[in-house]
């Protein structure tokens, strides 16, 4: 029996009869219709719209960041990344729609100015979206409940979460990124990103690091040892030259450590990145701990002497006790961080090392504590970061038997006081350098610029010598700079074809991209763009799709924190 959607038709044509009018006939019938004229309606009718009231993209956004420079080079990532969808990035915080608040885990007190801000906001009734180690690494925390969350490797996804979060929804993005089954470095390192100084950039080599260390934190929200490849690290390196850095940080929770998970080692590294680095621009390596660079001292001090290597290493010993590295798990003794301290000094010639201590770590006696200002005293650090001991909630150093808090601050007192109780550059004075001047001054009657061996020097404030290689005469020490004077014959040499970024602008926006939004934006598919979530040119989302303004991403009166 045949179905209801049977049909003998077999072609559409079968179904035109030879009565039926031709289609020049339809054409000439509708010259002779008359239009019918419409009555108006004289009642006023209110249309009411049903539509959500708040549009993403269009807010102000105030961030702060705590921390690490890698802390710093997700902030400007996730900073870029919001002006290229239009949202405007402000310095200040209360005309701000929402905050964004980048945390840092390393110390008790970090924490708790990351909770006061939050509350500070809720106070003010301001949408909060949080980032960095504390919520990645504690997101069940009480006072972190309801609020949006971007976990360390989802910075490319801040948007999506700052979209929702400015409509009232509370959105957790907290996944680990993966390839096969192994895990990534972090988000791309080409994506939009307003660098807090145009002129130097801050490259996370990889993210993550081997150590257990029992007082850490920032293991809990970083997790394993994952690096980016050597290739997409020397691209980055060679884009930013183009945009007119003359200055590059690597950046990671242990720079020593970086490609042993991928079959690579940091020399490697690093002497590709010297290929592509203009003469007078200068690169600045991060933080590694001892074990790492024990492997590697031959190649390391070959690097540190490169002209385009700033002569400086920051080697964090904690204690020069190996009773107390024993506890910490460091995975050294005082002797093995020695031998690195000792060879550097002999084979890089006036080479700065910067440290860290802990004060007061539990089990530390005074004995122990004597070994480490033996430690700081034959070798007179000129840069010494001292820390007092604070148990974070999760570590194994927090159940341990703690030393009073009078004692830790005593001790800190102590060690601060054989730290400033010598000058380290007093024999400075009389040199002729070479700097390489990068920033302003807190107090903004000098620039800031670096030697060799990144020293701080403070050179007159004149314009012409921003970002620029200048020679000065040093003339005055003090603990922490020194003073040049620039030569008289001296030339200015600049490190970059390029002009400098504008404080604010977007960096990585290529002329392809801004050619697809305007593309899109004049184009007949944008309502259907934003309907439907997809692009036709870019296949990203509709939020994605908000011009990427190039030019003063962010208002006048501030920059990102």
């Amino acid at each position: 029996m045949p179905s209801a959607c049977d049909s003998p038709i077999d072609d559409i044509e079968d179904m035109v009869s030879s009565g039926d009018p031709t289609p020049h006939e339809r054409q000439y019938s509708r010259k002779t219709v008359v239009p019918r004229a419409r009555k108006r309606n004289t009642q006023q009718t209110t249309e009411v719209l049903q539509a959500d009231s708040v549009i993403p993209g269009m807010q102000k956004i105030w961030m702060r960041t705590w921390g690490c420079s890698h802390n710093n080079s997700d902030g400007e990532y996730m900073a870029g990344q919001l002006a290229a969808s239009g949202y405007i990035m402000t310095g200040r915080n209360q005309s701000a729609d929402l905050w964004l608040l980048n945390s840092c885990t390393v110390k008790n007190p970090a924490e708790d100015h990351f909770r006061n801000s939050i509350k500070k906001a809720q106070e003010q009734d301001k949408k909060v979206v949080l980032a960095g180690c504390v919520p990645q690494a504690q997101p069940r925390m009480d006072y972190l409940k309801g609020l949006s969350i971007i976990g360390v490797q989802q910075i490319d996804r801040v948007v999506e979460v700052v979209d929702e979060a400015v409509k009232g929804h509370s959105v957790r993005l907290l996944g680990q990124k993966k390839d096969n089954g192994k895990r990534l470095g972090g988000a791309r390192l080409d994506l939009p990103k307003i660098r807090k100084n145009p002129l130097i950039e801050i490259i996370s080599i990889n993210t993550g690091c081997l150590n257990a260390c029992t007082y850490c934190k920032t293991k809990h929200a970083r997790g394993d040892l994952a690096s980016y490849p050597v290739e997409e690290l020397v691209e980055r390196a060679r884009q930013s030259f183009n945009e007119g850095v003359c200055e590059i940080w690597l950046t990671s929770e242990d720079t020593g450590a970086y490609g042993k998970d991928i079959g690579t080692d940091l020399p490697t590294l690093l002497w590709k990145l010297v290929e592509v680095i203009p003469e007078g621009a200068m690169l600045r390596l991060g933080m590694t701990n001892p074990p790492y660079i024990l492997e590697h001292l031959e190649e390391m001090a070959r690097i540190l002497n490169h002209p385009r290597v700033y002569g400086f290493l920051h080697i964090p010993v904690q204690s020069g006790s190996d009773s107390v590295l024993m506890d910490m798990k460091r995975e050294y003794c005082a002797e093995d961080f020695r031998h690195v301290v000792q060879f550097l000094k002999d084979r890089v010639p006036g080479i700065t090392i910067a440290t860290d201590i802990i004060c007061g770590f539990p089990g530390e006696t005074d004995a122990d504590f004597q070994e480490t200002c033996d430690l700081v005293r034959e070798y007179r650090f000129p840069s010494l970061f001292i820390n007092q001991f604070y148990p974070r909630p999760g570590t194994p150093a927090a159940k341990m038997d703690q030393v009073p808090a009078q004692v830790k601050k005593q001790r800190t007192k102590e060690l601060s006081a054989l730290f400033h109780s010598y000058n380290p550059y007093d024999h400075k004075i009389g040199e002729t350098q070479r700097v390489l001047v990068t920033e302003e001054s807190f107090d903004t009657q000098y620039f800031v610029a670096h030697n060799k061996y990144y020293e701080q020097v403070l050179v007159p404030k004149r314009s012409e010598f921003k970002g620029k290689m200048v020679e000065v005469e040093i003339y005055e020490a003090g603990k922490h700079f020194l003073k040049g004077r620039p030569l008289k014959d001296s030339q200015v040499f600049s490190p970059s074809l390029s002009k400098p970024l504008l404080k604010g602008e977007v960096s990585g926006l290529t002329q392809v991209t801004l050619q697809e939004s305007s593309r899109c934006i004049s184009s007949a598919l944008m309502p259907v763009c934003l309907s439907s979530g997809i692009c036709p040119f870019q296949g990203s989302a509709a939020s994605q799709l908000r011009p990427p303004w190039l030019g003063r991403a962010q208002e006048m009166d501030g920059s990102v924190e």
